[in-house]
């Protein structure tokens, strides 16, 4: 994969932050009060686009995994630290061979510097403040891999970054864990919605393929563009996945961190495919 050593790189500068508030629509439970079409831009943001679009376009594999707001509910719960639940950052891994050998599923987030990969994680986690998610001012610090347990359910791995100056051995740490790691059950490819797929992604792409593992691509920074601008950027997404992948799951999962739209339905997935929990709606499809 010598075209991925040239083209995914990261940066420097981590400093640990404890986020201390919760956002106030951290839970569906306080979301549940606001207007109905309100309600399900946030559970799905592909909705408020819909208006948009001439109604001979497909948007069919926008809309495959839709739980009730029950199976939302059920999987929110597993973000909550307990005592008999804890949630918290468990170590972090240089090399495969540093890695802790854990049995539980396990699901990983790559994605380029700057993609909004920590804001993801915090807000994944904003019902636990107490775990600790690095953050930075600098793009791209995340050199190892970071491991959260979030109690005996699953691991959430956030791995490092790829963009400019990514350190030399990025390769090897990412390959060797996509390939090795058994418990594996899911990766989560992140891009920048608002830009749309850079070169950079596109040979991450090709990786996962390569690898034959499951993937899911999350379109972050779903707010930061106008409407037409998203949606070239989403159909153009849409198309590609269709035509050109065969590991990837059909559908994008559209989020924005900072209007918490899109987290409650990305929960609920990473529970249902790690097993913690049972969807009631069988139409729900992985």
């Amino acid at each position: 994969m010598l075209g991925f050593r040239v083209c995914l790189q990261t940066r420097t500068k981590a400093r640990p932050v404890l986020h201390k508030l919760v956002h106030k629509l951290a839970s569906v439970h306080k979301a549940t009060v606001l207007p109905p079409k309100q309600l399900q831009s946030l559970l799905n943001p592909f909705t408020a686009l819909e208006d948009y679009l001439h109604r001979s376009v497909d948007t069919s594999s926008f809309h495959l995994f839709q739980p009730r707001l029950e199976d939302v509910a059920e999987a929110e719960k597993l973000f909550i630290s307990s005592s008999t639940h804890r949630i918290d950052y468990y170590t972090s891994a240089e090399r495969m061979e540093h890695a802790p050998r854990l049995q539980q599923p396990e699901v990983c987030f790559i994605g380029r510097s700057n993609v909004g990969k920590s804001s993801l994680i915090k807000a994944l986690f904003s019902l636990s403040p107490e775990v600790e998610v690095r953050v930075s001012k600098t793009p791209g610090h995340t050199k190892k891999m970071n491991f959260f347990k979030v109690g005996g359910a699953f691991t959430l791995v956030d791995m490092p970054g790829y963009g400019y100056r990514a350190p030399k051995d990025f390769v090897d740490i990412v390959e060797s864990y996509l390939y090795t790691r058994t418990n594996l059950v899911r990766t989560f490819l992140l891009m920048d919605a608002s830009v749309g797929l850079q070169q950079a992604d596109m040979v991450a792409l090709e990786m996962c393929e390569e690898i034959r593992s499951p993937y899911v691509i999350v379109a972050t920074k779903v707010d930061k563009c106008g409407s037409g601008e998203l949606l070239k950027n989403l159909i153009r997404l849409r198309d590609l996945i269709q035509s050109q992948t065969s590991c990837c799951f059909p559908q994008p999962f559209l989020i924005s961190s900072l209007r918490f739209q899109g987290i409650y339905h990305l929960r609920c997935f990473i529970c249902h495919i790690t097993g913690a929990i049972t969807l009631q709606d069988t139409s729900a499809q992985e």
